[in-house]
């Protein structure tokens, strides 16, 4: 069984639209080899078979440096490519079939708004919840921003590890200082920048400071 240490983590949530599959792979693999703890595969726009294959190649770079990938949404590709784990929305495949179909060796992450949303992921089967969005992203998920009382409300409420999401950068932790979270999970403060590498080692610097 794969288990998620419970604070200092920097997760990665990442998606190739707009890169060629060559850069995106050379990005996902320098943050990789900087630091980051756990990786997710998030693609809206691909088709299944598109994913699938894509999700070999990042599984292969996971397994190299030892970090478990996530698959956003689709349990039969995180099964099919060999990855650690899948991660569902509020609107996608219900936590307990997600459990189900992945077996108990494997990890399953839940996305959660609200105390109660927590408590039930944690009730059939989630080994993590996401909280957010903290801030406005720019990504192309649509987002409901969640305040920090509440994200701390979670964290008191659940006993598996909680990750803050949403326009997180390096900047802007502040707010979560003293919040009982596993770690953050961000998408364009890593992929965004030119040097993939220097930006997941000042993240990881100030997740440190939480």
């Amino acid at each position: 069984m794969i288990k998620i240490k419970r604070e200092k983590n920097l997760y990665l949530v990442a998606g190739s639209d707009g890169l060629s599959e060559s850069v995106f792979l050379k990005k996902i693999e320098d943050a990789l080899a900087a630091g980051i703890t756990l990786m997710q595969l998030r693609e809206k726009e691909k088709e299944g078979g598109a994913i699938f294959e894509l999700a070999k190649k990042v599984n292969a770079l996971c397994v190299k440096y030892g970090v478990p990938l996530i698959i956003d949404d689709r349990a039969d590709i995180a099964l099919a490519a060999g990855a650690a784990g899948v991660h569902v929305g509020q609107n996608d495949l219900p936590v307990y079939q997600a459990r189900r179909l992945m077996g108990s060796d494997k990890i399953v992450g839940a996305t959660a708004k609200t105390v109660e949303q927590a408590l039930a992921a944690q009730r059939d089967g989630a080994d993590y919840v996401g909280v957010g969005a903290i801030y406005p992203t720019t990504t192309k998920v649509k987002t409901v921003l969640t305040h920090v009382s509440v994200l701390k409300d979670i964290c008191r409420a659940v006993d598996i590890p909680v990750f803050a999401i949403g326009g997180l950068n390096k900047d802007n932790l502040d707010p979560l200082k003293g919040v009982n979270i596993a770690g953050i999970a961000v998408v364009t403060a890593i992929m965004k920048p030119d040097d993939t590498k220097d930006a997941v080692k000042e993240l990881l610097t100030n997740v440190g400071r939480l």
